[in-house]
């Protein structure tokens, strides 16, 4: 008799007949792979398998914390062309910019700031070192083959900054079929430009070495990023941005036990930004690049036991110019050093265990910070007993500047049926301080300690083939010795482990691939507070939520987007709430030429997501593309 997962599991496949095992971070995964390219709608993925939730392949459904996938199809359909704009879908989750595309943008997982959420790139850490979160406007879709979004407090199987959630970025494998290349062409409002091309395949008759390369450019002429009524030093200029990016994943098969490969990607971005503080003549742009590179090798010593060996890098570089003239530099580097062991003792009870090496530094010209080094060792347990799955983590990180904190996490789930199942679970979690925290003149402080937090959430979810995943989740995250800047009497505001905060919510999510119809929802009302303040924590607002459906009717794929938000506070001031409508539809030419037109903002609302920050008014693009039939 099959388990409730298993039932659900073995009904699920609906996209497509054929999966690809690939040596995903932090493990070797079942990835959902398409047989044709995302725009027919014919083709169809098996059950979708993640491994952020916990380090090892899983089937969505069983994932004990609340985990969003957005898979090849789910790229193709969004109307936005960076991950930011794909991640903002996701439930829990909100963005802000600070003007257009390439600007300088947050995210907030359950109230977490974005020093407080962890963003990957094939399990590389790629955030700034200075500031301690990643560039994620800076990476575009075109290079992306798949996405996971985590919600809740999972230190322990990453590591700092996984307090709101994780965010799993994973670049376009290559698979074991001749050589097809494609492209695409945009063009649209604020004459905006992008190119796109992509090879995809073997090198070798018997698919044993796989390759895949993705390059694009996108340029925007962008729009006035801040109001000159609001800041009269700003330049009243449009505000543009150039990107270019490049991704490629080599990876060859020695047998059916061992394989091993590289994966890289690098986005250049020039964002052209305003000054509230400086001159209306002032020319300011910000020269950043965000890579990941990294040499991996999988290998089975026994029928029960798999190891895995990553050695990475990763870089965030901002380098500023005023006038054409340079004016700051903050390039950081992430070196990791990863070796994870899974141990099957049974079908239904696994084991991992690891050690990670990380090694950050800053080369800066506005101050000098000791590099840091970091040797952490996490091990897990898997497993199901009857009805009953259970999950454990824990990790220890030693530091080199200020000492070893401990994480763990403890879920449990309870299978009703094939279809129901409640779980609940609760964790600790810790973000390190940045080198701004320790090191910046005058405001840092090298005796602060870590921000921690301790989290409980309980869920209900209901999965079927007919309705998808549903779920239904209320949380709770603590803060304590959370990072603030206190005045020091004199001029300055110098670090201090001085806040507390708290979020409470409800979290509700949706997502189902019907046929020729795909549905995702998300809503979240939650009680963000400032402890120390008292008041709402900055830019998270109370309620929002977002809808999105795609359908394919014939050679026609139609869709749209609903994006809505209350208000928020943001700097003694009030954001207003807003809601955003997008629409695409897409037409399939032949079988390999399609063209796509879609909308941005039908209303042409008028609205800000950061204080004093325009946004985009309504827009129109179109894009022209070809791959192999």
């Amino acid at each position: 008799m099959l388990s409730p997962s298993a039932a659900f599991t073995s009904g699920l496949a609906r996209r497509s007949a054929l999966a690809v095992v690939v040596g995903l971070p932090f493990a070797s995964a079942a990835s959902t792979a398409h047989v044709a390219p995302p725009a027919g709608g014919a083709s169809q993925t098996l059950a979708p398998v993640v491994v952020t939730s916990t380090r090892a392949p899983q089937p969505l459904v069983d994932s004990i914390a609340q985990t969003s996938l957005f898979d090849e199809q789910d790229i193709a359909d969004i109307n936005a062309s960076d991950a930011l704009g794909l991640i903002a879908l996701a439930p829990g989750v909100q963005i802000t910019r600070n003007g257009g595309r390439g600007a300088n943008s947050g995210l907030f997982i359950r109230g977490a700031a974005s020093s407080q959420s962890l963003v990957l790139i094939d399990g590389v850490r790629v955030e700034s070192a200075s500031l301690g979160a990643a560039q994620l406007s800076q990476l575009m879709l075109d290079q992306i083959g798949r996405v996971e979004v985590v919600n809740g407090n999972v230190s322990s199987l990453c590591g700092s900054n996984a307090i709101g959630g994780v965010v799993q970025i994973f670049t376009k494998e290559g698979e074991p079929h001749p050589l097809r290349f494609s492209f695409e062409a945009e063009y649209g409002s604020y004459h905006t430009q992008r190119q796109s091309a992509g090879v995809n395949g073997a090198l070798d008759r018997d698919g044993r070495t796989t390759f895949s390369l993705n390059v694009s450019r996108e340029k925007t002429d962008g729009f006035l990023s801040i109001d000159p009524n609001i800041a009269p030093g700003a330049n009243p200029n449009a505000n543009g941005y150039l990107n270019e990016s490049v991704a490629a994943t080599l990876r060859h098969r020695f047998s059916d036990q061992w394989d091993a490969g590289v994966r890289f990607l690098q986005s250049n971005g020039i964002d052209s930004f305003d000054d509230a503080y400086g001159r209306p003549t002032d020319l300011n742009d910000s020269h950043d690049r965000v890579r990941s590179a990294s040499v991996f090798a999988n290998g089975r010593l026994t029928d029960d036991w798999t190891t895995h060996f990553t050695v990475a890098q990763g870089q965030d570089r901002a380098n500023i110019e005023q006038n054409g003239v340079h004016t700051s530099r903050f390039d950081s580097e992430n070196r990791q050093y990863t070796w994870q062991n899974d141990f099957r003792m049974t079908d239904a009870h696994k084991l991992l265990f690891g050690y990670e090496h990380l090694d950050q530094t800053l080369d800066s010209d506005r101050f000098s910070a000791p590099d840091r080094h970091v040797n952490s060792a996490f091990a897990g347990y898997v497993g199901r007993i009857g009805a009953n799955e259970l999950q454990a983590n824990l990790r220890h990180d030693q530091y080199s500047d200020f000492g070893g904190p401990n994480s763990y996490y403890l879920g449990y789930a309870y299978n009703f049926d094939a279809h129901w199942k409640a779980s609940a679970s609760y964790a600790a979690s810790f973000r390190a301080p940045s080198f701004d925290d320790l090191y910046y003149p005058f405001s840092g402080n090298p005796s602060i300690q870590p921000e921690r937090s301790h989290s409980v959430e309980a869920a209900l979810q209901y999965a079927s083939n007919a309705l998808g995943v549903m779920r239904v989740t209320l949380f709770q995250t603590r803060y304590s010795n959370l990072i603030d800047y206190v005045s020091d009497g004199g001029f300055y505001y110098v670090a201090q482990n001085v806040g507390r905060a708290k979020v409470q919510g409800v979290e509700g999510s949706w997502a189902v691939h019907a046929g020729a119809t795909d549905v995702r929802a998300g809503v979240t009302f939650q009680n963000p507070v400032d402890e120390t303040n008292h008041g709402d924590l900055t830019r998270r607002a109370r309620r929002f939520a977002t809808f999105t459906a795609h359908r394919t009717i014939g050679r026609w794929r139609v869709g749209g987007e609903w994006i809505v938000s209350g208000a928020r506070s943001d700097y003694d001031s009030t954001l207003a709430g807003y809601g955003i409508v997008n629409l695409s539809a897409r037409y399939d030419i032949s079988n390999s030429w399609y063209v796509t037109a879609r909308i941005d903002n039908l209303f042409d609302k008028d609205y800000e997501l950061a204080y004093s920050y325009d946004t985009p008014r309504r827009g129109a693009y179109i894009t022209l593309g070809w791959h192999p039939s």
